[in-house]
């Protein structure tokens, strides 16, 4: 029987008892804790869980998300046996299939990808695809893959079993008690406040599902997440369906079908969502069905009948429609909350809640019992969001895109067409009459390329050469060569002052931030493991001030690592400083005589020295001109209040028109940086690379007083001799084939690491790839040169060259001209 009596306190509270609730729960007691508490406000799986289809697949978009799905199937492969409560787990394998050659090159980059991982993925025929999907029409079908480990179960079976190895490891688990409100003290969480009285707790976990941005400002947290209609049908008996049928995805019909003790279930992710609950969900809400929507599903239900003709003759015993939640990336909410001490976050599951279950369950349990994420898992970090995510209008206008997104082609470089316009450059319509072509980034409408007069200002999107691809390699020579200018305001800027700004900037960074005033320190942030936090510039602005610049992703997190670190006795002032300056960035070879004609300082090399910031005068305005580059040429980025950037843009422009000097954007800003083998935060250094194997051991000073975060760790790590994990770039061979990112990456032969980014280089003339490639013996450069090394894009192997340092100028003669 389950516990009934409601105790005053808890090690952890958990509020929602669906699959993620009590996955977390589950893995709580796997690491010890005993005293968890567990509060559903009905039933358990009431909310989303018990109507969710099932489906296990373990290949997703990116490595770390795959490996946490394959935990999953693993664990309610297991789960019977320990618990005595079933599953309903049965590894049925999947089959998705193409029915163009962009879906089919989409398939076969997912199928490279799960070499890596490790799981078994079969590039098909349509002929064989057919012999596992009999029913199937394949007559447009060109391709397929077949993942023959992939799963599906029963959710509330798998809800109970895992509630059930709860309590055995100790866990109470309490329905029909509501949870009114939060108890917040000091910044921290400190327990709920329930119907029934209140719990005092050390750690409070939102598992609520679809209330959970409501819950999660009863404390002032942000989780920005909407609830859409979500459908599926259900066919009567079919006798000529065979048992044990392989999930079939058609996501080019936006439709993936299920077999299910002889009848048919066929389920949609529709590219035109209807968002739910916009005026909130009803208290009565449990186990409940929303009305059906034919005419809504109708396209969808004709693709179904192209795809199994028998469907014409097959009648409909159930047409489901139940809410289910979705984000603004289709990413879940893992994690720490930024806004409130020990509130931790596991919500937003996007439909694919029971697949991801249990490996979000492990991480959030292992992030409570460490005091940190356990491994790399950005992907899903709560900390990426934005406080205007959490607004009505924003979700609402973003989930009718966010559920089709899930099966439309994930093209690389796709934007988002919903909620568009958030935030915008004091530029933007400068840009624009430019042919800016803008991509969103963190809400940011950035230009990432510019269109030729009579060329259309918008993406045509593939896996090959998109119809930029030009473009870019014009602007990337014009930085090479002459002179480029690119919007940069989204940087994200913070102001620490007050007289212990040096040591408390000390102790976060790994550089020695005690310079000069006016000088630029590169440096990371380390956590205890030695692992990066963050990739930063620091200018020192005055004795007690300092200006912290950083990517465009990283605000809230940024912001939360600085705040974190902050004792209370600490005299120093943060301060967002990211809306008050526009940065204009003038790159190249001309960019000082373009610049020289507008400013009376001094920019020569002696006079203004790499690494050096200074206010200087700039047409009527005073700008701070730092020396500093992420494109491998010579150049400043102009800090400018934001009002004055609209007319230094302009002077620029003129100033710089005799070198024929010309805008770029950021997918050019990206082939520079690749060439240079510059790094980015987020996909090429995340908190699980220590500093030392990312390559930037040189950004560390041992020597200056008070250490840094994770000092101890990186020399300790020095210690151990040749590095086994490192970081290197690699120049294909081959001029055609284009690389992303999550490539398998060979050494004679042998998978050894994956690719963490990758873009055309317009001067090197071929691909350039950057990632972590890993040898028990060490990653050295002899070895690198021993060996033969390949990079597989699309089920092909090509013959690649490797590099500890960048292809492009790796003597930064150009940008110490």
């Amino acid at each position: 029987m389950m516990t009934k009596t409601l105790p005053s306190s808890a090690q952890v509270v958990i509020v929602g008892g669906g699959v993620i609730g009590c996955s977390v729960a589950y893995h709580l007691t796997k690491l010890g804790f005993t005293d968890v508490v567990l509060l559903e406000r009905r039933q358990l799986t009431c909310g989303t869980t018990w109507h969710a289809a099932g489906l296990v697949p373990t290949l997703r978009a990116t490595y770390n998300m795959s490996m946490l799905a394959n935990y999953s199937a693993t664990l309610y492969e297991q789960l019977q046996a320990e618990t005595g409560q079933g599953t309903g787990f049965v590894r049925n394998g999947s089959l998705t299939i193409a029915t163009n050659k962009e879906r089919l090159a989409e398939l076969k980059r997912g199928a490279s990808m799960a070499k890596v991982a490790g799981f078994p993925c079969d590039v098909i025929s349509p002929d064989e695809a057919k012999s596992l999907w009999p029913l199937m029409n394949v007559d447009d079908v060109i391709g397929a893959i077949h993942l023959p480990m992939d799963g599906m179960a029963s959710p509330v079976d798998v809800t109970q079993a895992l509630a059930k190895g709860a309590r055995q490891g100790g866990a109470k688990i309490i329905e029909g008690v509501k949870v009114l409100d939060m108890k917040v003290k000091d910044g921290k969480a400190v327990g709920v406040i329930t119907e029934q009285g209140d719990i005092d707790a050390e750690y409070v976990v939102n598992c609520s599902g679809m209330w959970a941005r409501e819950f999660g400002k009863k404390a002032g947290v942000n989780v920005p997440l909407h609830a859409a209609e979500h459908f599926y049908v259900v066919t009567e008996s079919m006798p000529d369906l065979k048992r044990g049928l392989p999930t079939m995805r058609d996501m080019d019909g936006f439709c993936y079908y299920k077999e299910d003790a002889g009848k048919l279930l066929v389920g949609m992710f529709e590219p035109n969502a209807k968002p739910w609950g916009m005026e909130g969900i009803p208290e009565n809400f449990f186990f409940d069905e929303l009305p059906e929507d034919f005419d809504h599903l109708e396209p969808y239900l004709e693709a179904a009948m192209h795809r199994l003709p028998i469907l014409e003759k097959t009648g409909l015993q159930v047409f489901f429609n139940g809410p289910e939640s979705f984000t603004p990336d289709d990413r879940y909410h893992l994690g720490e909350a930024p806004e409130v001490r020990n509130y931790f976050v596991a919500a937003g599951f996007n439909s694919v809640g029971i697949q991801s279950a249990g490996g979000a369950g492990k991480m959030l349990a292992e992030w409570i019992h460490k005091g940190h994420a356990p491994q790399d898992l950005w992907d899903v970090d709560i900390r990426r969001n934005m406080p205007f995510q959490g607004t009505q209008k924003y979700l609402q206008e973003r989930t009718t895109e966010s559920l089709g997104l899930l099966y439309e082609t994930h093209y690389p470089f796709k934007q988002f067409k919903t909620a568009r316009g958030v935030r915008r450059s004091v530029l933007h319509e400068q840009l624009k009459a430019q042919g800016a072509v803008f991509g969103s980034e963190n809400g940011w409408e950035r230009a990432n390329w510019f269109a030729k007069e009579g060329q259309k200002a918008e993406y045509e999107y593939s896996f090959g050469r998109q119809n930029w691809f030009e473009n870019n390699q014009e602007e990337h020579q014009a930085v090479r060569t002459s002179v480029g200018v690119i919007d940069q305001s989204s940087f994200c800027k913070y102001k620490i002052e007050g007289p212990d700004a040096e040591a408390f900037l000390n102790r976060i960074c790994c550089n020695n931030v005690s310079v000069a005033v006016g000088k630029m320190v590169y440096t990371q942030w380390l956590n205890e493991r030695g692992g990066i936090e963050a990739d930063v510039t620091v200018t020192r602005l005055a004795d007690d001030q300092y200006l912290v610049v950083s990517g465009v992703a990283c605000q809230t997190r940024d912001l939360d690592w600085l705040r974190r670190h902050k004792q209370a006795d600490t005299a120093v002032v943060i301060t967002d400083m990211t809306s008050a300056y526009a940065v204009v960035t003038v790159m190249g070879p001309k960019s000082r005589d373009t610049l020289a004609k507008l400013a009376k300082a001094d920019l020569s090399h002696e006079g203004f020295p790499f690494a050096t910031s200074r206010e200087i005068e700039l047409g009527y305005a005073i700008v701070r001109a730092s020396r500093i580059t992420y494109v491998g040429e010579l150049g400043w980025e102009l800090y400018i209040p934001t009002e004055f950037a609209p007319s230094v843009y302009e002077l620029v422009f003129e100033a710089g028109a005799e070198f024929d000097i010309r805008p770029y954007g950021y997918h050019t800003m990206n082939s520079l940086r690749m060439e240079k083998c510059y790094r980015h935060w987020g996909h090429d250094i995340t908190d699980e690379d220590t500093v030392l194997e990312a390559g930037l051991g040189f950004t560390c000073d041992f020597e200056k007083a008070g250490g840094f975060i994770g000092k101890e760790a990186v020399l300790e790590q020095k210690a151990q001799g040749p590095l086994k994990k490192r970081f290197v770039a690699f120049l294909f061979d081959d001029a055609e084939p284009l690389c992303y990112h999550e490539e398998p990456i060979y050494a004679d032969g042998v998978i050894v690491g994956r690719t963490t980014a990758g873009m055309f280089g317009h001067t090197v003339g071929a691909t350039v790839a950057m990632g972590y490639i890993e040898s028990e013996a060490g990653v050295t450069k002899d070895w690198l040169e021993a060996s033969n090394f390949e990079i597989e894009v699309e089920c092909v192997r090509y013959k690649v060259t490797p590099s500890l340092r960048s292809f492009y100028d790796p003597a930064m003669e150009n940008i110490k001209r």
